[in-house]
């Protein structure tokens, strides 16, 4: 791409605009600079809420691709590729979900996790021979990128849909149509508070846009009973306590008696609950979550 034309293309995102509302931020008071972030935050969950058609679609095609034993990958660069590391850090312990299930892959490699390598974003070639190394038929690949434009994170999503993935592409930008996405999350934040600083709303809607999606996503996999998360991992004293709560609260017992079950289940939560609530045995409650397919609302209602 000639430089004037990239200058005219990167100068009309909308990521890229200059906001009116805050022009006077470096001259006006601290208390007053704090008022204008804050109301441009409130601006952003109605923006989020505008999107929900796409985040349920890519909601239906992760869990899909959940439930048939594939994996989800999540790309991206800079901010919005480590609010991707971020999700696939936490879904394990929160719902159970085997380690490798949910992978993120960084621009720049782990370590611009911690220290920014803004360059790595501009290398398609990089995204694309990430994606095709790991995605197979099947696969849900989330390219995460506030411009839509990224490169690398579109090269990896091409690669994700020669190879047959469900790719779904999160932008703060509108008006990118993706090719290389199947499904498009657009979340029209309008320009930033300090001008084209998308680790702000843009990077908060990307946010609440991944807390529901991966949320979402679960619970309509079986991994969460009513708005409990029935698979948490017991990997640290609060997740025990938070296990035993659960436990105890659904299954309808004492907490010693909950002890007792999860020390049978080897802290499986699920299955205490059933052997709690119903009255049977370790193998009989397995049985029975496994017929119905982890749901517990089909066994318990």
């Amino acid at each position: 791409m000639k430089k004037k034309d990239a200058f005219r293309l990167y100068s009309e995102l909308p990521t890229e605009q200059n906001n009116p509302r805050t022009r006077d931020l470096d001259r006006v008071p601290l208390r007053e600079v704090l008022g204008k972030l804050n109301y441009e935050d409130s601006l952003v969950p109605a923006a989020v809420k505008a999107a929900i058609p796409g985040i349920e679609k890519a909601a239906r095609a992760v869990s899909r691709s959940y439930l048939s034993g594939r994996k989800i990958y999540f790309i991206g660069a800079g901010t919005s590729g480590r609010l991707g590391v971020l999700e696939a850090a936490e879904i394990p312990p929160t719902y159970g979900v085997a380690p490798g299930t949910f992978t993120a892959l960084m621009a720049g490699g782990s370590g611009a996790v911690f220290l920014s390598r803004e360059g790595a974003e501009d290398v398609l070639e990089d995204g694309r021979r990430e994606i095709a190394g790991l995605v197979r038929r099947g696969d849900a690949v989330i390219g995460i990128a506030a411009s839509g434009i990224t490169p690398y994170v579109r090269g990896g999503l091409a690669a994700a849909k020669r190879a047959g993935a469900v790719t779904v592409l999160l932008t703060c930008n509108p008006r990118e149509k993706a090719r290389e996405a199947s499904i498009r999350i657009a979340i029209d934040v309008g320009p930033e508070p300090v001008s084209g600083s998308t680790r702000m709303k843009s990077g908060t809607a990307t946010k609440l846009a991944l807390n529901m999606l991966s949320t979402a996503s679960m619970v309509i996999s079986g991994k969460v009973y009513r708005n409990w998360m029935v698979d948490v991992k017991t990997t640290s004293k609060k997740l025990v306590l938070r296990a035993e709560r659960i436990t105890a609260t659904v299954g309808g017992v004492g907490q010693n008696e909950a002890r007792r079950l999860l020390d049978l289940t080897g802290n499986d939560v699920k299955t205490a609950i059933v052997m709690a609530r119903l009255g049977l045995g370790k193998a009989a409650a397995e049985a029975r979550i496994k017929k119905a397919g982890g749901f517990l609302k089909k066994i318990l209602g």
